[in-house]
Order: structure tokens, then C-alpha cells, then sequence
């Protein structure tokens, strides 16, 4: 089950490590750093939905060109624990498959693999995308 997966700045700026778990689900890790954390010590809430929104958005990996396969249209983060640590996962699964839309959940959890936050989101496929452009 080889995957490749969107290469960008931002997500070798947060050193993310990707591992595909199924067809369906995919893990990545992120180590915390002191720059991801916030006044009050731990990780900073933008950090952690970006953990997750880059989880979600790498269900399906990236195309041959590596571009994305699809974007975030709508998404909702629950922080249920401070996030400290070693590192963060983001467990992200895929809900519904749908010809435009997908529903993805993911789970963040510590490294002592305590729920630090819980997200779902909403994602557009890009290949729906610009046939609609295209059909303008």
C-alpha cells in the first residue's frame, strides 16, 4: 500500500511523519517543539488543528504531480486535554467517501496515548473542483 504524500514547507516545518495504517486511515506524528507552544506551556491550539487538518487532508495522499487531492471546506476541533509532551498522533479515518464531499474524523493523542482533542471535517475533492470550474 504505497502512498506518497503532498510534500509542502509547512508540514516538513512542523517535522510531521506520515504512516499509512489502511485505505481508510493514516497516522502522523509530530514531535513538539518549544516555537508550537503557547503562553501558557502547551501546544498551541492552531498547531493541533493543523496536525489534524494535515492528517485528514493525506487520507488519499498526494497525485502524481504531487499536488493534494482535495481541501478543507469545513472543519470543528474539540480540545479536550492540555497537549504536552514528547510528541503528538493524529489518527486520522475516513467517515464517508463521496464523489464531491468527504467526512474524515481524527484523534490527537499525547505520547503517554491520552485524548488531547478530537476534530471532523468536511473535505472537497480538487478532481470535482475543476470539473465545475470547467463547466462555467
Amino acid at each position: 500500500m504505497q502512498t506518497n504524500f503532498v510534500e509542502c514547507p509547512f508540514d516538513a516545518f512542523l517535522k510531521v511523519k506520515h504512516e499509512k495504517i489502511s485505505e481508510t486511515n493514516l497516522k502522523v506524528t509530530m514531535p513538539i517543539e518549544p516555537l508550537y507552544l503557547n503562553s501558557i506551556g502547551v501546544v498551541h491550539g492552531g498547531v493541533i488543528c493543523s496536525l489534524a487538518d494535515i492528517a485528514m487532508g493525506n487520507i488519499f495522499g498526494a497525485d502524481a504531480n504531487n499536488n493534494q487531492k482535495m481541501v478543507t471546506v469545513d472543519m470543528n476541533t474539540t480540545f479536550l486535554k492540555q497537549a504536552k509532551g514528547k510528541f503528538l498522533i493524529a489518527d486520522a479515518v475516513l467517515i464517508k467517501k463521496g464523489k464531491t464531499l468527504n467526512h474524515i474524523d481524527c484523534l490527537i493523542y499525547n505520547d503517554q496515548n491520552e485524548l488531547v482533542a478530537k476534530a471532523t471535517a468536511i473535505f472537497m475533492n480538487l478532481k470535482e473542483l475543476s470539473t465545475r470550474r470547467g463547466n462555467r
